[in-house]
């Protein structure tokens, strides 16, 4: 008897090197038809249409395939499913990031029987991820050039976010640098205003800020920000390249596939993915939206030195749970031997919430501020500085409410302190 679709759509075990398995949040009325909704509207076709040119060898090397669906039912019309995508499908080479979010994320959506979908997790085989770099410095090297021992870098993010000129600009940068930041990041509302033009403010501010790094025998990460589209993205990286400018900034909006495609110029310089804007792809009240987790695997399979991660205690918090899971995903050690990338906290973060963050997340991480810094009682210096005398209480076991240091003082009158 002639085997149906049906006969090949389903599988409890799958060869893990030889699929892409993607996990979805479904809601529907008829989480069945869902499932094969995604299955075979991803991969062969239409769910509801059989065609006579759909043959065996289609059917087993190319239909996607429904994992354990029933196991996982959270309510009558809502649960996980996970679905397997085979490797035949995709040039593992090329089609990268772009093929992978198109398969996942796809016509699923013009599904009316589809209330909601998240995409919630990916694991992707070594055949999918050998044709990614990874971060090409990653965050032991970039400690050791900091000369950063035993606590988290210090990200100092550049405020106010535009309208300043080149020579203003450096200013803000050197004091930074003064006060003992490790990291310096252009926000990303900045990116070629007439009144701080790119390339002039790159090689004034790159000058003074390693300058002033040199004078205290260390390396400071500067990272403009090339917010732009092709070809000028690319034109601004390769005048940072031929600057030897340490670092850059670039936002998600870029798009997705982006990172992948400057990391594979080789180039030796860091890369600042920043996450601002996400919530638009990644919250999870979305009708459909891609869960943050699955964005920092990709992020740091496709080069990323530095992600804006998430952040602890600020005016964005997310849980412990969340940023541990997170952070973990950035820094355990992987089997293609990617560096670890460096988690920055930022959204609110002030020295007050050191030992907290210290206390829950441990020191492979870099806690970044602009308000908190340049806001400080007795400005960016005293901010920065703030900082590092918080730093130093941690790592001496100190009680920083008893510190004799004014400008942590200050910092925590202003802002609190938090040690849970």
């Amino acid at each position: 008897m002639k085997k149906k679709l049906e006969d090949y759509l389903f599988r409890s075990t799958i060869d893990k090197n030889s699929h892409i398995i993607a996990k979805y949040f479904v809601k529907s009325k008829d989480l069945l038809r869902a499932a094969k909704g995604i299955a075979i509207g991803q991969s062969i076709g239409n769910p509801d249409v059989r065609l006579d040119s759909e043959s065996v060898e289609i059917l087993e090397n190319h239909l996607a395939k429904i994992m354990d669906y029933e196991e996982n039912l959270i309510s009558k019309n809502a649960g996980v499913i996970r679905i397997a995508y085979p490797l035949n499908n995709y040039d593992t080479k090329e089609d990268g990031v772009t093929q992978l979010m198109c398969s996942l994320m796809g016509g699923q959506m013009d599904i009316e029987l589809i209330e909601s979908c998240q995409l919630i997790d990916v694991d992707l085989p070594a055949d999918f991820l050998k044709n990614f770099k990874g971060p090409k410095i990653g965050c032991d090297e970039i400690k050791k050039r900091a000369k950063v021992e035993n606590r988290p870098l210090l990200g100092g993010i550049v405020k106010p976010k535009t309208g300043l000129s080149v020579d203003e600009l450096k200013d803000v940068c050197i004091k930074m640098v003064q006060g003992g930041v490790d990291f310096i990041k252009e926000d990303e509302i900045l990116s070629n205003p007439s009144c701080c033009p790119f390339e002039k403010r790159v090689e004034v501010v790159n000058d003074a800020v390693q300058n002033e790094a040199s004078k205290m025998g260390k390396e400071v990460f500067y990272a403009p920000c090339i917010n732009s589209d092709l070809p000028y993205l690319l034109k601004r990286l390769e005048f940072l390249v031929k600057k030897k400018i340490n670092s850059y900034h670039l936002n998600i909006w870029a798009g997705l596939p982006t990172y992948r495609y400057l990391r594979s110029f080789d180039y030796n310089i860091a890369m600042h993915y920043q996450k601002s804007g996400d919530r638009v792809m990644t919250d999870a009240k979305n009708i459909y939206s891609v869960h943050w987790k699955v964005l920092l695997k990709l992020a740091r399979i496709s080069g990323a030195d530095f992600i804006h991660a998430g952040m602890w205690g600020g005016y964005l918090s997310d849980t412990k749970e969340d940023l541990s899971e997170w952070i973990k995903i950035l820094t355990s050690n992987s089997k293609e031997g990617f560096p670890k990338t460096i988690a920055s906290l930022s959204c609110g973060s002030h020295p007050g919430l050191v030992d907290s963050t210290i206390k829950n997340f441990g020191n492979e991480l870099m806690m970044s501020l602009g308000g908190s810094m340049h806001g400080h009682p007795s400005g960016t210096i005293a901010g920065a500085r703030a900082m590092r005398q918080a730093f130093d209480c941690n790592s001496k076991n100190l009680d920083p409410k008893n510190s004799k240091e004014k400008e942590l003082q200050e910092a925590i009158k202003k802002w609190g302190y938090k040690n849970d």
